[in-house]
């Protein structure tokens, strides 16, 4: 049995304070008062009778007890979240169709997931599932092909069309593993190249956008189609690039040879949306949208979070 005062908010307020050592972020990534968070981890440590955080230090750090803890606290709060996602039930056995776009940064962890989920409610339903990106399955959902669209948001009002915001996920700078410097960010990356995602894209269109903004003009040579293809080129040190956490994570294989930092001009950041066929109102599109966004914390955002802690706050869900 477990102590009292051991709660699964316990758990969550101390996690969020181990990635961010302040209590302020902490705060932020749960949702909580700063109050409520510096309460909730002394009830935990009450329970527990020990240190879990050197209170002395600023940014917080952990006791030995801490990390000890941390680890099967991680592991626990995983698996519940998994759980809560993979559980989850949605009332579509009535539907007779349905035709869903997925944006491709979600083809390797969230999309398989959400097609078991919605295999599991679709009982007698034609079901079809596109993968591409953004600017493709907008086009789709405004031409009417598709039922329901998962995609960067590009800001436009679409007639007939709903959306339903799911995260906001923001950019940052990626470089090739020391070759860029914390004071001096651009100043350090003169000497390579800047690439580009192939300028048809959204996520292309809205980095161009904000770098005119900025007044930057960065070096013309090299555009990229394939996201993959431009982490593992900044993974060699051909260049650097602007990207978001959901697609850093995305190329983990090239994690080893990368470094990510927030960017050294003013922040910005994309959303995230669910975007259905206005005929489509009603329970069916909100349940999908508040299953991906179980999907996204437990399976983007919390490992992003615990990769990069300095982006608590900023990569989170947007609740309906």
């Amino acid at each position: 049995m477990l102590s009292k005062g051991v709660t699964l908010r316990g758990l969550e307020v101390f996690e969020a304070l181990a990635v961010t050592g302040s209590v302020a972020q902490a705060a932020n990534a749960t949702g909580l008062s700063q109050p409520a968070v510096s309460q909730q981890l002394r009830n935990l440590e009450t329970a527990l009778a020990t240190d879990l955080i050197d209170h002395a230090k600023r940014p917080m750090r952990l006791t030995p007890a801490g990390h000890s803890f941390l680890a099967r606290a991680e592991a626990a709060l995983s698996q519940l979240r998994l759980a809560q996602s993979e559980l989850t039930v949605m009332d579509l056995a009535h539907l007779s169709a349905l035709s869903i776009g997925v944006i491709d940064d979600f083809e390797n962890d969230l999309t398989p997931r959400l097609v078991t989920i919605l295999a599991d409610s679709l009982t007698r339903c034609k079901f079809t599932l596109a993968t591409a990106p953004s600017h493709e399955i907008l086009q789709a959902i405004t031409d009417k092909r598709l039922h329901m669209a998962i995609s960067a948001s590009d800001g436009a009002m679409r007639d007939g069309v709903i959306e339903y915001p799911l995260a906001r996920d923001p950019f940052i700078l990626v470089a090739p593993k020391g070759a860029a410097q914390h004071g001096d960010l651009l100043g350090s990356l003169t000497s390579l190249p800047f690439l580009r995602y192939e300028r048809d894209q959204l996520i292309s269109r809205q980095i161009e956008a904000h770098l005119a903004r900025q007044k930057l003009d960065l070096q013309d040579r090299f555009e990229i189609g394939s996201h993959l293809a431009l982490m593992a080129m900044v993974a060699r040190g051909i260049g650097w690039a602007v990207t978001t956490p959901l697609g850093f994570m995305r190329a983990g294989r090239f994690h080893d040879n990368v470094e990510a930092f927030a960017l050294p001009i003013a922040p910005f950041s994309r959303t995230i949306s669910l975007f259905a066929s206005a005929d489509w109102a009603g329970d069916v599109p909100t349940d999908v949208a508040n299953t991906m966004r179980r999907l996204i914390q437990t399976h983007m955002i919390d490992p992003a979070l615990s990769h990069l802690p300095w982006l608590a706050g900023e990569l989170r869900l947007i609740e309906a």
